[in-house]
């Protein structure tokens, strides 16, 4: 069978846990990365055995060996490397959020369908095991009618106005970076809410550092979601339904563990134990998807990207969020 090799850009943290993973994988290789860095580029290659190094995201991007690219830059390079990829002919799977609006995003759907190239949002979530079992517990009506969902997603992270954590430049604060796990969550499970009501706290550089939102629903479930880079949360997700509640278990947004409490009943406990970092299954599914030329995936379609990053915009307007 022929095997799918991947070219990387950007080489930061996530980008690591990325190349972990696709060593893993049957139906890839990791071929080629590149850094504007050239001594972290190589560095790179010698950790996970890449063939090829690029100081140059162009040159990386004109190699006609790389079938698809993983774009690991900060957010707010997203949509430009993402272009530049379909003009030299790439699939690409870029980390979330896609782009920093739903411009952005839907300018990259319509490009990635003119040329028929493979696009996918990196959202690894969708694809563990746990979230799987989720969708088949929903899928039952183990639970009986959703009437509400429950995340955070909150860390302690030192104030540096240059990380990219706090940096307005690189998209930073709470609410891009680890808010988007609870609201895709939200959109798994209950869909677009009809109404949204958000507060935030903002940090020195413009960014927020807590956000908070609920999300009203046509059929009057709620979602009560968290972010922060503040402080330490219990990154736990709950689903409320009218005979019990599924929790996702620590960190929820790669859960190895799901309990069902139904009432009157003993809690039932699933252990979704994940290979690897559990990037493996986001890998094979982009595998699987170009080797049966899709240009995307079923499990999570370019209209919940859409969808996702229209949320996002609402919230970020709800609480005066604004990037340049």
């Amino acid at each position: 069978m022929k095997k799918i090799n991947w070219g990387i850009i950007g080489l930061g943290k996530i980008a690591n846990r990325f190349a972990n993973d696709i060593t893993l994988s049957k139906n890839a290789i990791l071929y080629a990365v590149a850094s504007r860095d050239r001594d972290r580029a190589k560095a790179f290659s010698q950790k996970y055995n890449v063939a090829k190094i690029f100081d140059s995201y162009e040159e990386l991007l004109k190699d006609p060996d790389i079938d698809i690219v993983y774009i690991a830059t900060p957010h707010t390079f997203h949509f430009e490397h993402a272009m530049m990829s379909f003009k030299h002919g790439k699939h690409v799977l870029v980390e979330k959020p896609m782009g920093m609006n739903a411009e952005e995003v839907t300018a990259m759907i319509h490009e990635a369908k003119a040329r028929n190239l493979f696009l996918m949002e990196g959202i690894w979530t969708r694809f563990i095991p746990a979230t799987e079992k989720l969708i088949e517990l929903l899928a039952q009506n183990i639970i009986g009618d959703i009437i509400s969902v429950k995340a955070d997603f909150g860390f302690k992270a030192d104030f540096d106005p240059k990380s990219r954590i706090y940096n307005k430049n690189l998209g930073g604060g709470s609410l891009l970076d680890i808010g988007i796990y609870p609201i895709y969550l939200s959109l798994l499970v209950l869909g677009i809410p009809a109404d949204i009501k958000a507060i935030a706290r903002m940090a020195e550089t413009e960014v927020d550092s807590y956000c908070a939102m609920l999300f009203d629903y046509a059929n009057c479930a709620k979602a009560m979601l968290e972010s922060t880079t503040e402080a330490d949360t219990p990154i736990e997700g709950y689903i409320y339904g009218t005979k019990g509640y599924i929790k996702l278990h620590r960190r929820f947004h790669h859960a190895k563990t799901i309990s069902v409490h139904l009432s009157g009943k003993e809690e039932e406990i699933y252990h979704m134990e994940y290979q690897g970092e559990g990037l493996l299954y986001e890998i094979e599914e982009v595998n699987q998807c170009i080797l049966n030329n899709q240009t995307e995936s079923k499990k999570l379609p370019l209209s919940t990207s859409f969808n996702l990053i229209q949320i996002i915009d609402r919230v970020k307007e709800k609480i005066g969020l604004n990037y340049l």
